[in-house]
């Protein structure tokens, strides 16, 4: 790919390479503890080319639209919820087979699967069959948030990809934007991960967008439209835009207004103003008070909140993926070979 690297870029390309060779607080010993066996520094020798490439790719993508971070990491969140990181939500349907992608928490909503595209095909003409499409979305997530501004962090890798996909899984297993607390809870726990990883990872919507009908029930609704503090003036601003057309499913706002292309701690300030853009974020305040001890924690110190978020993203993408013998190394991400 032709592309001119400023200053910097090859600054991050650095600290890519460097935290490679930096030790995390999650190890190969822990992630064996839970029944993976992943590793660090993986295409070290096989593809050393990885991750530079990978990069400058998700940077583009950014610098092109910078809602695309968002996006991008969500596409690891929506794979690993289901089954495990496996790359099954990157699966096309065809004539016999179908995949995740129209199940209701993707259709007409993820987005970024011509970037992976791109990618691939660039790691394939480099070190063909070697990079999996899984491994891809992990390592993009991760660029995702550093070209934003949010942490970075070591990327466990040697994920195969899966040679089926799940629809139902799909449609049950990913949290729903309307969730209360005890529903969002119980679907990280099924996973495997905690409360105060739930909350950490509800950070992610410090970027990006959401379609009106995604949080129209917070003005349907008096009952969802918050807490005892409802912020009125933040829900008729959001009737308000909803209301301009009739297409729920095209109209967008800024999960976070205040710094939408920015990973930062902001998503949690706006919590405890009443200007959580889903009901599945405003109630992380207003239903529980320990996760509005979290919440407040994360207000407070961001650099609390960039540690967390590290940690949790390791472990979620430590959930369950193929390894070893299991599963393939697509040549194409959108279909088994």
């Amino acid at each position: 790919m032709a592309m001119g690297l400023s200053i910097c870029f090859m600054m991050l390309i650095k600290l890519v390479i460097a935290l490679a060779k930096t030790p995390t607080t999650l190890n190969t010993t822990c992630v064996g503890d839970i029944g993976v066996l992943l590793q660090f520094g993986v295409y070290q020798e096989s593809c050393p080319e990885a991750q530079p490439i990978i990069l400058s790719w998700v940077q583009s993508a950014i610098s092109e639209e910078p809602r695309m971070a968002a996006s991008l990491l969500r596409l690891h969140f929506h794979d690993c919820f289901v089954n495990g990181c496996d790359a099954s939500v990157l699966l096309d349907d065809t004539e016999n087979f179908v995949g995740e992608k129209t199940a209701p928490p993707n259709l007409n909503s993820l987005r970024g699967f011509e970037v992976i595209d791109a990618i691939k095909s660039d790691l394939e003409s480099v070190c063909p069959e070697t990079v999996s499409c899984a491994d891809i979305l992990a390592i993009v997530a991760r660029d995702s948030v550093l070209l934003s501004g949010g942490p970075g962090w070591e990327v466990q890798m040697g994920r195969r990809d899966s040679l089926t996909a799940s629809k139902a899984a799909a449609t049950n297993n990913i949290p729903a934007p309307n969730s209360s607390v005890a529903t969002l809870v119980a679907n990280f726990q099924n996973v495997g991960l905690t409360q105060n990883d739930m909350v950490a990872l509800s950070g992610a919507h410090t970027m990006g967008k959401a379609r009106c009908s995604t949080f129209s029930s917070r003005f349907q609704s008096p009952s969802n439209s918050g807490g005892p503090d409802v912020n009125t003036d933040f829900v008729q601003s959001l009737q308000q835009l909803c209301s301009e057309t009739a297409d729920s499913t095209a109209t967008v706002a800024h999960l976070d207004l205040v710094t939408p292309a920015t990973f930062d701690n902001q998503y949690y300030v706006n919590l405890l103003s009443g200007e959580g853009l889903l009901p599945s974020d405003q109630v992380l305040v207003d239903q529980d008070d320990r996760t509005r001890e979290i919440v407040e924690a994360y207000a407070e110190d961001p650099l609390l909140f960039f540690e967390d978020f590290k940690n949790s993203m390791l472990k979620m993408g430590a959930l369950g993926p193929l390894t070893g013998d299991g599963g393939e190394i697509r040549v194409n991400c959108r279909a088994v070979n």
